[in-house]
């Protein structure tokens, strides 16, 4: 059985050779190249290169080769090979099989999240429910199962699918040395953002701005549209790392943070603590609590690289590519 894992995102590079690395034939292909994670994949299409009848015809000759060499398509981000998912019925009805991977704001509805008390959070404009409801409503009809990273997610996708998974995201650690922080006089804090208001950069920005009113000695970082060196740099020199403070869960950044071994502060909803594993070393804060527990980590420097080696640790355990493509080829077994 040939799987392919398209059209784009982080981590299908991994899952891809984590998959190989348990004897599948498996391969990643990223219809763009306009990051870091896209360069990573085994197949590149580069469609934002081409002029868009162009674009179109290479997406067309490639979902026929497609069609023809692999037998099982991993769908990542709600996109299929074309934005009116008129390819699922053709591979449906040529019994290829098919499994869709959610990841966040493509399902994430304002309406569900708030459902769950969570009155901090904020969803992309560029992805308004009805979008959101078409998209999904085209996908499970032809499409039968979904996964997806965490329980966040899962009320989202749920009353969709026949069956829905949850797969936590791997990383690969052997592409981060650890950089254990260790006390000193002016730590540097970095929050790196990839959308300002879902990661709730205000409250951040106004945290750190009252922290150093009140005298507090630190350094602050506000790291946007760096190239990935760059920025990983600063995240090694860094003694805090902020993810997002709205969404209630953690995902890639706080993942690569914890494996650099780095305190990261991140706001996971109460409800979903329990989803976890015990030893998530994440230190809890939302927006109203985000100035007393940064302040907290700046009064316990001896607990930087102790909570950073927790981290690392609790990354090595639970985001294993290899423990994840072993749970992904038990999942391809039941379609």
């Amino acid at each position: 059985m040939k799987i392919l894992h398209l059209p784009y995102g982080i981590g299908i590079s991994t899952l891809a050779k984590a998959l190989r690395e348990q004897g599948a034939n498996a391969a990643s292909c990223s219809f763009r190249s306009t990051n870091f994670y896209d360069y990573l994949a085994d197949i590149r299409l580069n469609l934002n290169q081409y002029s868009i009848k162009k674009s179109d015809s290479v997406r067309r000759q490639f979902f026929r080769q497609a069609m023809a060499e692999y037998d099982l398509f991993h769908f990542h981000f709600g996109e299929t090979f074309f934005p009116d998912k008129r390819d699922l019925r053709e591979l449906k009805n040529a019994g290829k099989k098919r499994i869709v991977h959610h990841r966040g704001s493509e399902v994430r509805k304002l309406s569900v999240a708030r459902s769950f008390g969570n009155p901090y959070v904020q969803v992309k404009k560029s992805w308004p429910e009805k979008t959101i409801t078409n998209n999904l409503t085209k996908l499970s009809a032809d499409i039968d199962h979904a996964i997806v990273n965490d329980h966040e997610l899962l009320a989202y996708v749920k009353p969709y699918y026949k069956k829905t998974y949850v797969v936590r995201q791997p990383l690969d650690c052997s592409r981060f040395q650890p950089v254990y922080p260790s006390p000193q006089k002016k730590p540097l804090i970095v929050h790196a953002p990839s959308n300002r208001e879902i990661k709730g950069t205000e409250f951040v920005i106004k945290a750190m701005e009252q922290l150093k009113q009140d005298g507090e000695q630190f350094t602050f970082r506000l790291i946007e549209k760096l190239p990935r060196e760059e920025a990983l740099a600063l995240y090694r020199k860094a003694a805090i790392i902020i993810d997002q403070l709205r969404i209630g869960s953690y995902a890639n950044f706080s993942l690569e943070a914890m494996a650099l071994g780095k305190p990261v502060v991140c706001f996971i909803r109460n409800d979903l603590l329990k989803t976890y594993p015990p030893d998530l070393p994440i230190v809890n804060a939302n927006p109203d609590t985000i100035y007393e527990e940064v302040k907290k980590l700046l009064h316990e420097p001896e607990a930087w690289a102790k909570i950073g080696k927790r981290s690392r640790k609790y990354v090595e355990g639970h985001h294993r590519p290899d423990a994840i493509a072993k749970q992904l080829l038990q999942i391809y077994s039941e379609l």
